[in-house]
């Protein structure tokens, strides 16, 4: 595992809270910070060095996105299985040949798709799957905000292989919509570059055509001051609103731990907007609360795939329907 803001926030705090797992070592190449949150930890220079530790037996991939297969393959072949920060890979070759690999070597692949434990996406997994809305029509998953200046992460900034926005903020997006939905029909997808002296897309629209005129959009945009609602939904029954809203991040920039009393729980003022209209037309209102999320449910999915080879929840087929979209 690489010790930067990855690491430090969405991996490390919660191998470390996890009683499963024993947070071993982690690669610094430069400063060596790890080891003022984790006393005791290892701090390889090298990721070669990491990956050649015989006593690790899970490695986790978060270095840049045109490095994954690489280490995935190199990982895999050191006898590890390994967790790999979304995107998976930059093709869908690229991600069949590792899932392959894994497969001949008995090992296991999983991808760290941590939107899916969001509490605002799981308030539209709920709401949908009791059928409140009746037959959605129109669906649109957002991811906005306002960065014009150019980054310093050269390996988005880049025209390198899976750079640029739909690859940083495709994957959550395109994973809730499969994780919800399922392999769409057919999709449609457009592509911007918006900021001054940009080298790579920083807008992107897809849409996802489904059975029965069901039509979902995801959106993300560089650009925009007035960010509107992360989820927008329209069905024969009404409507239903949603901000982005989960907490988790924002805790843990402040130091909060996964396992700390009110991890993960929403601002009361963020509750989604259900608006619904019966038969005679009238319209009522409801303000539905989110529960309580915490990652640390995708790594207790990791450990009881491991030990007790239950399945993870993001398939591959999932991950490949993703990239194809994502590549195209």
């Amino acid at each position: 595992m690489a010790y930067g803001m990855s690491g430090k926030l969405f991996q490390g705090p919660f191998l470390d809270a996890h009683d499963g797992f024993k947070l071993h070592a982690v690669v610094e190449r430069n400063q060596k910070n790890a080891e003022k949150d984790f006393p005791g930890i290892i701090s390889y220079n090298t990721t070669d060095d990491l990956i050649a530790d015989t006593s690790i037996e899970l490695i986790v991939i978060n270095t840049p996105n045109n490095t994954h297969y690489d280490y995935a393959k190199q990982a895999l072949q050191a006898g590890k299985d390994i967790l790999v920060e979304k995107p998976f890979t930059a093709t869908s070759a690229e991600a069949k040949e590792i899932f392959a690999l894994a497969k001949t070597l008995g090992k296991k692949v999983f991808v760290y798709q941590s939107r899916r434990w969001d509490s605002d996406y799981n308030a539209v997994v709920k709401v949908v799957k009791d059928g409140k809305l009746g037959k959605l029509s129109e669906v649109h998953f957002r991811y906005d905000r306002y960065k014009a200046a150019i980054g310093v992460k050269l390996f988005k900034e880049e025209p390198v292989a899976a750079s640029g926005l739909m690859y940083d903020l495709g994957p959550h997006l395109l994973d809730q919509a499969i994780s919800l939905f399922g392999k769409p029909d057919s999709f449609h997808k457009i592509l911007g570059k918006n900021r001054p002296n940009t080298k790579v897309d920083d807008y992107f629209s897809i849409h996802l055509s489904y059975p029965d005129s069901v039509n979902v959009f995801v959106h993300a945009n560089m650009l925009v001051t007035d960010v509107q609602p992360a989820f927008t939904l329209y069905g024969t029954y009404g409507s239903f609103i949603k901000e982005r809203a989960d907490i988790q991040e924002e805790q843990l920039l402040k130091g909060v731990k996964p396992n700390a009393p009110g991890f993960g729980a929403e601002p009361r003022d963020k509750e989604g907007k259900l608006t619904l209209i019966d038969t005679n037309g009238e319209k009522t209102q409801e303000l539905i609360a989110s529960e309580t999320a915490n990652y640390l449910d995708l790594f207790e999915s990791v450990y009881q795939s491991i030990i007790n080879h239950q399945p993870f929840p993001v398939t591959e087929e999932q991950i490949l329907t993703q990239l194809e979209i994502l590549e195209a």
